[in-house]
């Protein structure tokens, strides 16, 4: 007989309470209960733009159009009014309890519910310097222009662009993470985008995994999955 999701949020929880070390793997789909798109869905960011994302948030147009670059992010990426929901605000209490999250979301909403125990993959569009003097500049300053007043150098976020390597402390911090927990739950990705889906290789073989998500994933080996909206799981969860 086939279990129920309610009966396979008990057993989470279970496996949640007696953890030692959880590391949670977190992408849009969190968010998205914050009001901020996805990336690939039909309401994505990506969908009906005339150039692909590859281009667009390549270093190539970065330094090359950067008038482009400016406007794509600003019109498509930035949501400064935007609140940390019940989902990274639960996340941040288990972190901060016993656990690590490795999320790809560029949106810092993990910080801004108070998780102490981040590693932001790919970076984060609030970390914005200018690539000339390398001085931080704030979202109001950028949103005004892409050129620093200063010295003339190209603004840019602090967020990995097509092209770009993974800074390589996040990818060590990542895979320690992830090879010395017991516990990894992986929410709001469908997890095919590399390097970030590779973490999993790096578990213990008696690593309890949980995916909460719409989707499955597709490496399916020896998941527990509750294939349903993660806001609905998480609010009945206990952490």
């Amino acid at each position: 007989m086939t279990e129920t999701n309610d009966e396979k949020i008990i057993q989470l929880q279970k496996d949640l309470d007696n953890a030692k070390h959880i590391t949670y793997l977190t992408g849009a789909g969190v968010s998205t209960h914050s009001n901020i798109p996805d990336y690939r869905s039909k309401t994505g960011i990506y969908n009906g733009v005339s150039e692909s994302p590859e281009v667009l948030l390549s270093e190539d147009t970065l330094y090359h159009h950067p008038e482009k670059f400016h406007d794509f992010v600003m019109k498509n990426m930035y949501f400064p009014n935007a609140k940390p929901n019940l989902i990274h605000e639960k996340i941040a209490a288990s972190c901060n309890q016993k656990g690590q999250l490795i999320t790809q979301n560029v949106d810092g909403l993990d910080k801004k519910a108070g998780n102490k125990h981040v590693i932001e993959f790919h970076g984060n569009l609030y970390d914005i310097y200018c690539t000339k003097c390398h001085e931080k500049i704030s979202y109001e300053e950028y949103k005004k222009s892409y050129l620093h007043e200063k010295d003339n150098g190209i603004i840019r976020p602090g967020i990995v662009l097509y092209g770009e390597a993974i800074d390589q402390k996040k990818l060590i911090d990542s895979v320690n993470a992830v090879s010395s927990s017991d516990m990894i739950v992986i929410c709001g990705t469908s997890f095919v985008v590399y390097p970030f889906a590779q973490l999993l290789s790096y578990r213990q073989p008696d690593t309890k995994i949980w995916v909460l998500n719409n989707t499955r994933i597709v490496n399916n080996d020896g998941v527990n999955s509750i294939i349903d909206d993660a806001l609905a799981t998480f609010s009945k969860l206990k952490i």
